[in-house]
C-alpha cells in the first residue's frame, strides 16, 4: 500500500519546529548506482554514503543550510523524481 505525502502538513510541522535558517539533514535511500542523482540535489554539500548489507541499496545523508521550509520542500520534490528513491 503506497502512502500519500501530505505536503502541507509536513511544511506546517517544519515551520512549527524549526528556526530558519537551519542546518537540515536530508536522508535518502536509493539503489546502488543512483548516488550521483541524489548528490545533484545539493551539489555544494558533502554527502555521506552507507551501503546496505547486501550492497543493493545506498543510504545517502546530506547536511545543508536551508533558508526556509519552502527550500526544503523543493529538495524533496526534486528527489521524488529519482526512480526508486525513499526519503526519510
Amino acid at each position: 500500500m503506497k502512502q500519500t505525502f501530505d505536503r502541507a502538513a509536513f511544511k506546517e510541522k517544519l515551520e512549527a519546529s524549526t528556526s530558519f535558517p537551519t542546518l537540515y539533514m536530508f536522508k535518502f535511500i536509493v539503489m546502488r548506482g543512483r548516488e550521483d542523482q541524489v548528490a545533484s540535489l545539493l551539489p555544494n554539500n558533502k554527502m555521506t554514503l552507507k551501503e546496505s548489507s547486501k550492497g543493493k541499496y545506498v543510504s545517502a545523508t546530506i547536511k545543508a543550510m536551508m533558508p526556509n521550509s519552502e527550500a526544503i520542500m523543493e529538495v524533496y520534490d526534486r528527489a521524488s523524481k529519482i526512480e526508486g528513491v525513499i526519503s526519510l
